[in-house]
């Protein structure tokens, strides 16, 4: 009997990254029936890989965002050294994120050229920008041979729902599905987030309607979901109020979702709700939702994309002039 192969994926640090990497576990599996997929991730990540079936374990990186970590490297690659991985693809472009698979001694460690990791890795890719426009393209294109015609098939990124835990998750919330959720965050910064007055307003309209709105997001979104939600009927900041994988659970329960550019964003188009994605400093040339059940609303100003997390000039124009009319008609259009 044929042993499996068996590949080890350094992840992405960002949530909508993390969700696109799935598309490049599928692919492994497409190129490799039967192989066993292991991710390396940081510790927040790891419920969220459990609703990835693709993946057959997935290890914590305990190093802060940022930090170098050579000791937790070091030994989380002799840990993973007796798993005998025939491939190692590195996904972050840094000389730290290689480190753990040359400690693990995979056979085969794959990855763009970046910061001096030659001897490092041992299959270092080129990366055309040209060609593979689209971050989730570079994740797939690592899966390929080195010699195969790219940009390559891109398989729909997907999360299991835990329908019991969704449950107890509305349950819990005294919630009732068929709501339409809001994503107001954005954690790389205010270039990406769609004003608070756009969004308030917005929410004056559907609950005039008679629909119920969820604010979806972190701590650090409650502020902004307060003022949203003021004095509304059948509003409901949630923000801090449920983990990220009782998020996937919650977006999947909406029967619509309006969210910039964002983690949850991806999160929303991987368990298949029709989607309003709110574009800014970046672009859906880039980064789009990858699911056919989206409508994207973006301005394509000159000064668009600046890839900035603060507006340069200050007025955030590919953002303010999004008006609530054009999200309400594409609410219409998708439901």
């Amino acid at each position: 009997m044929q042993k499996p192969y068996k590949i080890l994926v350094i992840g992405p640090a960002w949530v909508g990254d993390m969700v696109m990497a799935n598309a490049l576990y599928q692919r492994l599996h497409q190129l490799h029936p039967g192989c066993e997929l292991e991710v390396v991730a940081p510790a927040w990540s790891l419920p969220l890989l459990a609703r990835m079936d693709e993946v057959q374990a997935a290890h914590a990186l305990e190093v802060g965002h940022g930090q170098f970590g050579l000791g937790a490297r070091w030994q989380l690659g002799k840990t993973l050294r007796g798993r005998a991985f025939d491939q190692a693809i590195v996904l972050p472009r840094s000389l730290k994120a290689a480190l753990v698979p040359f400690f693990a001694k995979a056979k085969v460690r794959t990855g763009y050229k970046g910061e001096s990791r030659y001897g490092l890795l041992n299959d270092i890719r080129p990366l055309d920008k040209s060609v593979l426009t689209q971050t989730v393209q570079r994740y797939v294109a690592l899966g390929e041979a080195r010699d195969a015609t790219l940009p390559p098939p891109i398989p729909q990124p997907r999360l299991r729902v835990d329908t019991e835990a969704q449950a107890a998750s509305l349950e819990r919330l005294g919630l009732t599905p068929g709501a339409v959720a809001f994503c107001p965050g954005a954690e790389y910064g205010p270039a990406k987030q769609w004003p608070v007055g756009h969004w308030r307003a917005l929410a004056e309209q559907l609950s005039a309607a008679g629909e119920t709105v969820w604010l979806v997001g972190s701590d650090k979104d409650h502020a902004i979901c307060a003022e949203i939600a003021e004095g509304l009927t059948d509003v409901h900041n949630l923000c801090g109020q449920t983990r990220l994988v009782e998020a996937v659970d919650l977006l999947a329960a909406a029967r619509a979702v309006v969210s910039n550019d964002s983690g949850l964003m991806h999160v929303t188009a991987a368990v298949g709700t029709p989607l309003v994605a709110l574009y800014g400093s970046s672009t859906p040339d880039y980064t789009p939702p990858l699911t056919e059940r989206a409508r994207v609303l973006y301005r394509h100003l000159k000064c668009s994309p600046c890839f900035e997390r603060v507006c340069p000039l200050g007025h955030t124009n590919c953002l303010t002039g999004i008006r609530v009319e054009q999200v309400t008609d594409a609410l219409a259009r998708l439901t």
